[in-house]
């Protein structure tokens, strides 16, 4: 069973966490639900939290279906595809991320246009 559902205008996704940046997985499963309007930054959505961690491991390019937290912008982020900053069709974040979760079935995602409504809550 997935830990997480994440409902992203009315598409219903769930997601695992991942093992890796323990301390900022637990801030984020600490405040949830959260929820937002999302902007849109090529396949990426994000928005911001009232969440401040420091990541202890953080990248830029990142897997499909990743669910990442940004510390720069205490903002929640969900990659589904190429990004204005990717150089072919991996996702690739304007700066570092912390990966916290994955995606099962990012395919409902296609369907968004624009910004969306988000909600990530435990499963």
């Amino acid at each position: 069973m997935a830990a997480l559902q994440i409902t992203v205008d009315g598409q219903e996704l769930t997601a695992d966490w991942t093992k890796e940046n323990a301390e900022t997985r637990n801030a984020i499963a600490a405040a949830l639900p959260l929820e937002g309007d999302a902007s849109r930054w090529g396949d990426e959505l994000y928005f911001r939290t009232g969440i401040d961690v420091d990541p202890k491991t953080t990248q830029t390019e990142v897997p499909v279906g990743s669910v990442a937290y940004w510390p720069q912008g205490n903002a929640i982020c969900l990659f589904w595809g190429p990004t204005p900053a990717s150089h072919d069709q991996e996702p690739r974040a304007a700066a570092p991320v912390a990966v916290v979760a994955t995606v099962d079935d990012v395919s409902p995602l296609d369907a968004i246009q624009g910004g969306a409504a988000i909600r990530i809550e435990r499963a």
